[in-house]
């Protein structure tokens, strides 16, 4: 069977001044999302290697169900389940903001926990020695070698998330996809909107992975 289909470039370009329309929601979400996520996941992150039981299960069951359940599913429930717990409505930003928080907050709190369990004892023990009391080793020691650690992983965290945005279309976000929806439904070009919709998430992602890379160049990241 032959297929043939021609590729229109200037369906392509002309369709990027209103996917541009979608970056600063995209952005918003995303980067809103984790910058709370970062928050939860130092909090649960130290609860899940509480030595303390009653601390470290309500963090294990948070990281479980976060990480086993689909975003998409998590953003469904807060948008449309979550109202009739509370009483009222959520708006749509906000919920793609809140499940890109509680998403991410899972996974970082696992970078968390493995970025502070990767440092020695032999660090804690000889601040100790020192002087310094637990709660100094930690900010003073212990904290500062582990986030450097942590940072490659934070970075790839913050690029799942950037996508994950995409899907928060189904909710009415008017992020990147929302757009190439809405101009789609007007031009009937949906293999030039995906495609130009793809090229700009692919263009953020790169940007953050260059930055990432220039950390890691410079010794600002890893051991």
């Amino acid at each position: 069977m032959d297929v043939n289909f021609q590729f229109d470039w200037q369906a392509a370009i002309a369709s990027i001044p209103y996917l541009l329309d979608g970056i600063p929601w995209t952005l918003l979400i995303s980067f809103g999302g984790l910058a709370i996520g970062f928050v939860i996941g130092i909090i649960f992150g130290l609860l899940r290697i509480s030595p303390l039981r009653v601390l470290r299960w309500p963090a294990v069951t948070y990281i479980e169900v976060f990480r086993g359940t689909p975003v998409l599913v998590q953003v469904l429930f807060i948008f449309y389940g979550l109202p009739q717990i509370i009483g009222g409505p959520i708006d749509a930003v906000t919920a793609g903001i809140a499940a890109i928080a509680l998403n991410a907050g899972a996974y970082i709190s696992e970078i968390v926990r493995g970025g502070v369990q990767s440092i020695e004892k032999g660090q804690r023990e000889a601040a100790l020695s020192l002087g310094l009391s637990r709660p100094q080793a930690f900010r003073y020691v212990i904290w500062p070698q582990a986030l450097r650690r942590m940072i490659p992983a934070l970075g790839n965290q913050g690029i799942v998330s950037i996508k994950d945005t995409s899907l928060f279309s189904v909710i009415g976000v008017g992020e990147l996809v929302r757009q190439g929806q809405i101009y789609i439904a007007t031009t009937f070009t949906a293999l030039e909107v995906y495609f130009m919709v793809a090229m700009l998430y692919l263009a953020i992602t790169l940007s953050l992975s260059f930055a990432l890379r220039l950390l890691e160049r410079r010794g600002l990241v890893g051991q």
